[in-house]
């Protein structure tokens, strides 16, 4: 976004330390990817400064072509077998009591991935049997199947993005549903009613107030507790143009909507992305 005027509730200080350089060199000795690293998150300093990271498994190659993504596209390498083990040792070593976990989407393998979520599932309940595990992750091409096997492992949260409002699929999200994704979180309470359920949209796309307040009803409809709600920031000038910067007072009010409408948690604010201070929605109630 260069030559582009930030306005100034967007501009951030990018902690650093010791803390945030020995959690970049353990995860280049563990041969892991985080969604901070390959998604250019804003927030990478300070997450990884408090020790935080969402790990994203399955490789760092998307097969999607989402416009708005700064992951890599392409053709993905095999799942690595030894990946699982290999995360559930970086939760271990930085004594997380929330960890997340995500992916890039795998349309090249029969189960989407699944399995190799529920293997990473697994791996963390073995060696961090008190660690809390949020899972992000893709459609699995609408298969409920998919769907059963990462929710029979057991994670405590399932997140499945949104990402935007239906009027905007074909242009930011061309080879998702918005249906689809909606039909996931459904299906999620329907398996599993004790899951925790949560989404994210990101703002400044073109969408309009109203249209972000309809998709809170379609959310609270199928049961989704938990939502997040961030400004869109371009990773570079090729991915989708940018439409507004979003005042912080029109992030609080549609937190406020949000809450009356029922969802136990709410994180939305200009820096807010889909795992930021993900542990926090603990802190709410016990289900």
């Amino acid at each position: 976004m260069a030559g582009v005027k930030f306005p100034s509730w967007l501009k951030k200080r990018v902690p650093t330390g010791e803390e945030a350089e020995r959690l970049r060199a353990m995860l280049h000795n563990l041969k892991l990817h985080t969604v901070c690293q390959e998604a250019r998150c804003p927030n990478i300093g300070e997450c990884f400064s408090r020790r935080t990271a969402t790990f994203m498994i399955l490789g760092d190659t998307c097969t999607r072509n989402c416009s708005f993504c700064a992951v890599k596209k392409g053709n993905p390498a095999p799942p690595d077998p030894t990946e699982p083990e290999r995360v559930a040792e970086a939760v271990a070593a930085l004594g997380l009591t929330h960890a997340v976990i995500t992916s890039v989407t795998r349309d090249d393998l029969p189960d989407g991935g699944a399995g190799h979520f529920a293997a990473v599932i697994k791996a963390l309940q073995r060696r961090c049997p008190q660690t809390t595990v949020e899972v992000l992750v893709p459609d699995f091409g609408g298969s409920r199947e998919a769907l059963r096997v990462v929710l029979a492992a057991g994670p405590h949260v399932l997140n499945h993005n949104l990402e935007t409002v239906p009027r905007l699929y074909d242009r930011v999200r061309p080879l998702a549903s918005y249906r689809r994704s909606l039909a996931l979180l459904a299906a999620a309470k329907e398996e599993k009613p004790g899951v925790w359920t949560k989404t994210g949209l990101m703002l400044g796309l073109g969408e309009t107030d109203t249209e972000v307040i309809e998709v809170m009803y379609d959310l609270r409809e199928v049961g989704c507790d938990i939502l997040t709600l961030g400004q869109y920031l371009p990773p570079t000038p090729q991915h989708y143009p940018l439409q507004e910067f979003v005042p912080p007072e029109v992030f609080a009010c549609l937190r406020e909507k949000a809450l009356q409408l029922g969802f136990v948690h709410v994180e939305a604010g200009p820096f807010v992305r889909s795992s930021y201070k993900a542990a926090e929605f603990k802190n709410r109630r016990s289900k």
